[in-house]
């Protein structure tokens, strides 16, 4: 299908201002919207973007902002508008009310109560719907959403920092952090923008830490501790700020009942996974927080937690600091993962003289459009 100039030029700004609603709107899809008259060669009227979750969707911001003049208009969608009645109504029916001509989709919706729904709603009132432009784009920009739909699960980001020998941990007595203070912030800025953090309880007793953002985002994640057997201390950081603070410790079958209500005493979400393996015990604890509507996960720990991660094969995306630093003997490196797959890296950025690589890990059932 041949798009024009300014079809992409319409469909790049619905995408940008999609972004905006990062952190904002999970567990719905960040979604972008712009309304063009074609006379001329093309003119934007109106635009939009998803700004908060049971709020007002995209399309239908864009089309009221255009009023009158959206009569005959092409409206740009980052997403397949839905066609079911949920905290909002359709916003199919709204773009039909409106009098739209066109509509180009960069990709389609596999939300059950949409997948196609929407489109051929639209083509059934005689509304011309061209698919596909910039799809890739729109479709990595939702792949969260989409892993939540189709997976079951969050999307996971696996985050580490670790010196030029590899070593992920600093020595006894030497500085807490081995990443630079603009490294620090890149990671509280993300923190701030997802639904839950997740570390081991090596790290939790190692570290104390809060793993809270500084300053706070648009979100407030979930705090989860990885501890097999219910070992973090009631006085420790985490546990003394559960009840301001979320917190839940997911424990295993070894975990004993005494153990278990000393946290809940202090204010814990205690979740008990009885598998004996703990790579099941992890995909189980995902498809919790995937019927929780929990649409990413920011994994935080160690050695030990990221090769449990990895092995799975349920790490999506990597933020990976190195720092100019040679600590030697202390600290274990990542286990020996002989069958992970290769990152597909998207950016590499340089925050003071640290090097971060974001990338995505390449699987055989990478989301894929629909």
């Amino acid at each position: 299908m041949l798009f024009s100039s300014f079809d992409s030029h319409g469909m790049r700004r619905a995408l940008e201002l999609a972004r905006r609603g990062e952190g904002f709107v999970e567990p719905n899809p960040m979604v972008g919207a712009v309304v063009a008259s074609p006379a001329d060669g093309g003119t934007i009227i109106a635009e939009a973007w998803h700004e908060e979750f049971g709020g007002p969707h995209a399309e239908a911001l864009a089309l009221d902002r255009a009023g009158e003049a959206a009569r005959g208009s092409t409206l740009y969608l980052t997403l397949e508008p839905c066609c079911h009645r949920g905290k909002t109504p359709p916003c199919t029916e709204q773009i039909i009310k409106a009098g739209v001509a066109r509509v180009v989709v960069a990709a389609g919706d596999p939300y059950p109560e949409v997948d196609g729904g929407g489109i051929a709603a639209l083509r059934t009132a005689g509304i011309t719907v061209e698919i596909g432009l910039l799809e890739a784009e729109a479709v990595r920009l939702t792949a969260p959403f989409r892993m939540l739909v189709t997976g079951g699960r969050p999307w996971v980001i696996a985050k580490w920092a670790m010196s030029l020998d590899g070593r992920l941990a600093a020595p006894p007595g030497g500085d807490r952090w081995i990443s630079s203070e603009e490294s620090l912030k890149i990671v509280h800025r993300l923190r701030g923008r997802i639904d839950a953090i997740l570390v081991g309880i090596g790290t939790a007793l190692s570290d104390d830490p809060l793993l809270t953002a500084r300053p706070e985002g648009p979100r407030r994640a979930l705090r989860i501790v990885l501890d097999g057997t219910a070992r973090l201390p009631p006085d420790s950081r985490l546990a003394v700020t559960a009840r301001e603070w979320p917190l839940l410790v997911a424990v295993g079958p070894g975990a004993t009942a005494e153990r278990i209500a000393a946290l809940q005493e202090a204010g814990c979400e205690v979740w008990q996974g009885m598998e004996a393996d703990p790579e099941e015990r992890v995909a189980t604890l995902l498809s919790e927080l995937g019927r929780r509507k929990y649409t990413n996960l920011l994994v935080e720990g160690g050695a030990a937690i990221l090769g449990t991660f990895f092995a799975g094969g349920l790490v999506d995306e990597v933020y990976a600091f190195t720092a100019p630093k040679i600590l030697g003997g202390a600290g274990d490196p990542l286990p020996v993962l002989p069958d992970t797959p290769p990152v597909d890296v998207e950016e590499v950025l340089h925050p003071d003289c640290d090097i971060l690589v974001r990338g995505l890990v390449r699987r055989n059932d990478q989301i894929s459009p629909r």
